[in-house]
């Protein structure tokens, strides 16, 4: 695709609902392409699942019901316009918890047809993978880790709309990796955040867990071993005291640091073979995991020792919001694609990389994105 040299700016409301945050967002591409979110509202729904350990699609589904209307008017009162001032509307189609996709995709498709605006139906990793130009202007190509609950990915971002996938999680997403470590040491839901704090207390060298295709040329993640052997060592020592908690995150953060360092670090050299000429190469990291200070401060040190960019994202941008839908939707205008018509549908799975061999990680939404 040709980008479209604009002329004015240009204004989306977009809405994304794939999990269980209900979100809308306003957000401006100027003529020079820089992005400017003019409002941003996200209601998270973590005290309705938090009882029960992780999302429960049929509340997730209802509480964007409940929420949506009221979160898009919002959205449109903060940035101090009407429907009448958009140029389009995005929302996620996919992938995504299929009954929270329908909620969101059918409010963006009746606003479109209301207002008489064209609608972008957005594949939810793309508003990942095109963050970074929003927050930082970071140009093509570079690469994008994307860890989350549903997804453990490092895939080759060359333009809008198309993608490569370098490598992606063969079991466990490592989001999902984190939430089940917790749960199984009883520390509360949601299970990335819980295990970093209770890491800060622990001994990393306690428990020498392992560190799946460490050594491996393909650039593939695996973490089910590892969330075994959490649960084997817990067991042994059982019943386990608070130290003990400490320790086992502490030694499982460790090892998944030393895990992504490896997998991401042949990631990085690749890029520089078939990138020679990229002077400032960039690795994006994206998705709710990506918070996680420990695993930040591993892969900055690795971009620096490969003289790459280390790019990550504000937390809120991150997790589920959706800025990144709408800007995606505006990086589709730019780029020339052509408007969705209404009767698209909503896709529970939806990866990137289209020619990318079916895999578990490829577009699979699990507990959190």
């Amino acid at each position: 695709m040709n980008e479209v040299k604009l002329s004015r700016p240009l204004t989306i409301l977009g809405i994304e609902t794939s999990c269980d945050e209900t979100a809308a967002s306003v957000v401006v591409r100027h003529p020079d392409g820089r992005g400017e979110i003019v409002a941003d509202v996200v209601l998270s729904q973590l005290d309705e699942h938090s009882a029960y350990g992780g999302v429960v699609p049929e509340i997730a589904a209802r509480a964007h019901v409940e929420a949506l209307d009221t979160l898009i008017e919002e959205a449109l009162t903060r940035s101090g316009k009407g429907l009448k001032d958009m140029d389009a509307i995005a929302a996620t189609s996919g992938p995504g918890l299929i009954g929270g996709l329908i909620v969101g995709l059918m409010t963006g498709k009746a606003i479109a047809y209301a207002s008489g605006k064209p609608l972008y139906a957005v594949n939810h990793l793309e508003g990942h993978a095109l963050t970074a130009r929003l927050t930082d202007g970071v140009e093509f190509p570079y690469l994008m880790l994307l860890v989350s609950g549903g997804h453990t990915q490092l895939v080759l971002v060359k333009g809008v709309g198309d993608y490569e996938r370098w490598g992606t999680t063969i079991d466990d997403a490592l989001g999902e990796a984190f939430d089940k470590t917790a749960k199984l040491l009883g520390l509360p839901y949601p299970g990335g955040p819980a295990v970093e704090k209770a890491a800060k207390s622990g001994d990393s060298k306690r428990f020498a867990f392992p560190r799946p295709l460490v050594g491996e040329a393909r650039l593939d993640f695996s973490f089910s071993g590892l969330k075994t052997a959490v649960r084997m060592a817990a067991e042994e020592i059982a019943p386990v005291s608070e130290q003990d908690i400490a320790d086992i995150c502490a030694s499982f953060q460790h090892a998944v640091a030393r895990t992504l360092k490896e997998r991401i670090g042949r990631g990085l050299k690749r890029f520089r073979e078939e990138f020679p000429g990229v002077a400032e190469p960039a690795l994006v990291v994206a998705g709710g995991v990506a918070a996680n200070t420990v695993l930040r401060e591993i892969l900055t040190s690795l971009c620096a020792e490969n003289r790459f960019r280390f790019i990550a994202p504000p937390h809120r941008l991150c997790t589920d919001n959706a800025a990144m839908i709408a800007w995606a939707g505006l990086e589709r205008m730019a780029a020339g694609f052509d408007a969705d018509g209404l009767d698209v549908a909503p896709r529970s799975r939806w990866p990137l990389d289209q020619n990318a061999a079916v895999a578990l990680g490829s577009g699979k939404r699990g507990a959190k994105a």
